[in-house]
């Protein structure tokens, strides 16, 4: 009998809106964070890893990216976030709940300095980068 091509099976029905699958609310503290947050944050970020490269390595491409790395696996597990988060009102938590630990940010931190990951989405707005590592940038 030919299955309805709407209804396959492993098919999960789409969100309303990002973060419902995961229990976050729609809008306000602890939903997922957006897209226009997401860029100002790591634009934050990028400056701030571009200064210090400046300032100490001649602007010299691999130190920038080194430096960035650095702020993310430090300060995702000890602020909840890095600066440009924090200064936006984000933070990096685990799915499941409970602290971020160590190897989470470094997961996260490599994939991310990859790009292509953070360019790759769920419904609930989450890179590639998020769901290997298990976390979720939400609201503050």
């Amino acid at each position: 009998m030919p299955q309805n091509p709407t209804n396959r099976p492993g098919d999960i029905a789409p969100s309303r809106y990002p973060g419902e699958r995961l229990g976050l609310p729609e809008s306000g503290p602890r939903s997922v964070g957006r897209v226009g947050r997401r860029i100002a944050a790591i634009a934050i970020d990028w400056a701030i890893a571009s200064l210090l490269s400046f300032a100490f390595f001649r602007y010299d491409s691999w130190a920038t990216i080194a430096i960035f790395a650095v702020l993310q696996i430090v300060f995702i597990p000890t602020l909840g976030g890095s600066i440009g988060h924090r200064a936006v009102g984000m933070r990096v938590v685990a799915v499941r709940g409970g602290w971020v630990g160590v190897w989470r940010p470094i997961v996260r931190t490599l994939l991310l300095c990859v790009v292509i990951p953070a360019l790759v989405w769920d419904s609930d707005q989450r890179g590639f980068h998020d769901k290997i590592a298990g976390t979720v940038l939400i609201r503050s």
